[in-house]
């Protein structure tokens, strides 16, 4: 099958909810000092305004697949859009510390629904052979939207702006916020999520229109397997038949953020400044961690229909443990501080490369139709929860040593090898469909 110019253009409106998601996860990071200063924050009130967009996120994570399923994923999709308008125009205009903490939590929502429908919509609306590289624009719209914060916030910090500066570091997620809502407009609905609504002629147009050489062949391939739903309605997730897919959900969104990648973002800035850097200093050293993020991630959906997500996972492992022991041993031993952006260079490449780019593939694939929704919720709320935990306590645990989080974090990444070489499927250049007979998922299995 070859990828038409309608299957491309819903594939990036989908995925562009991951640039809004990498900005919001990363332009923090520009803020932390000056919010330090205008509101008198804590430790404590540091990673409470950090993590209060993550408390939002799981929330949001936990009821975005059933909305979904209610609603389709493209309308859900424009709900999001418009959370992230509302959280960086409050963000930017916030007149006191708790209204700031009201719009964190509300793009939180918006991060957190992104995460659920638009790897879901992508997924399904993707032929197989291209669906690891077509989910995976959805990780390289979160990375492109993490470099942009660390450019935009770099750039800023050149204005000057002193106690304005902050507010419009915020305030320039508006713009894409915006072309995300108007670009939504533009785009059909998933295939299979018209079936079950009955609109059986919708869906054959929908897969017609983006290209699928067989539409009729791929409607009934579909069909049958929303009738063994249908046949399974309000099927529980929670089932013994569930547990392996669910474990690997679970454990793949958690280890995702046990290897300190979102502390690492948040607080790129002051880790920087913790080593003896300057602000500014910190912030050129963040946009080229943020560009080698970005690279890595291309490089990574060039192969992860080709390697496969297993090997993947193995390779970032071993790098992002590595470089992790060598952070610790640099904030341990408070010498080779010029080692640090190395080091960082080596754990933000080896982990975009890997769970980076996989954990949003993978889990929306390992999942039956039945229960698929509920199981992208899952892995996604394991993910933020994790994360939100960490973005919390990682300004406390700092205060009194800088290395034991990335020693935590290197012994993670070793657990995670361990996890993945034996126990984890390959599920690369296989149909969704054809994948719940593989796990042993589908009915009668």
């Amino acid at each position: 099958m070859r990828l038409n110019g309608q299957l491309i253009r819903a594939a990036f409106a989908g995925a562009l909810a991951g640039l809004l998601f990498g900005f919001d996860t990363a332009v923090i990071s520009g803020t932390t000092d000056s919010l330090v200063h205008a509101y008198r924050l804590s430790p404590f009130q540091l990673g409470l305004t950090v993590s209060m967009a993550l408390i939002g996120t799981v929330i949001s994570a936990i009821s975005a697949g059933v909305i979904g399923q209610d609603l389709g994923s493209r309308a859900t999709l424009r709900l999001t859009a418009v959370l992230y308008i509302f959280s960086a125009v409050g963000s930017c205009f916030a007149l006191n510390w708790p209204m700031l903490l009201v719009s964190r939590f509300v793009g939180g929502l918006a991060i957190g629904a992104s995460s659920v429908v638009g790897p879901v919509y992508i997924a399904e609306i993707s032929p197989a052979p291209w669906r690891g590289r077509m989910v995976g624009m959805f990780q390289i719209n979160i990375v492109v939207g993490i470099l942009l914060a660390y450019l935009s916030n770099f750039g800023v910090q050149h204005l000057y702006l002193g106690p304005m500066e902050w507010r419009v570091e915020f305030g320039v997620a508006i713009a894409p916020a915006v072309l995300f809502f108007a670009m939504l407009f533009g785009i059909p609905q998933s295939p299979r999520w018209l079936i079950t609504r009955d609109r059986t002629d919708e869906a054959r147009g929908v897969l017609a229109q983006i290209g699928n050489p067989d539409p009729q062949g791929e409607l009934q391939e579909i069909a049958a397997a929303v009738q063994r739903a249908r046949t399974q309605h309000g099927e529980r997730l929670f089932v013994r038949r569930y547990a392996f897919p669910i474990f690997l959900a679970l454990s793949i969104g958690a280890l995702n953020q046990l290897s300190g990648i979102n502390a690492i973002l948040y607080y790129l800035n002051d880790i920087f400044a913790g080593a003896g850097f300057s602000a500014l200093s910190g912030g050129a050293q963040a946009v080229a961690v943020g560009l080698v993020n970005m690279l890595a991630t291309f490089v990574a959906m060039t192969v992860i229909d080709k390697m496969g997500r297993k090997k993947l996972l193995l390779i970032g492992s071993v790098g992002t443990a590595a470089a992790l022991a060598g952070v610790t041993t640099i904030f341990a031993e408070q010498r080779h501080q010029n080692w640090l952006l190395p080091l960082l260079i080596v754990y933000i490449f080896s982990f975009a490369v890997s769970q980076g780019a996989v954990i949003w593939v993978y889990i929306s694939e390992i999942f039956p139709s039945t229960v698929r929704a509920k199981g992208q919720a899952l892995g996604c709320t394991a993910h933020w929860g994790m994360n939100a935990l960490i973005a919390l306590t990682f300004p406390i645990i700092v205060v009194h040593s800088h290395a034991l989080p990335f020693g935590f974090f290197a012994l993670m990444m070793v657990v995670q090898f361990l996890i993945v070489l034996f126990v984890y499927p390959e599920t690369k250049g296989v149909s969704l469909e054809a994948l719940e007979k593989k796990l042993g998922l589908a009915r009668g299995d």
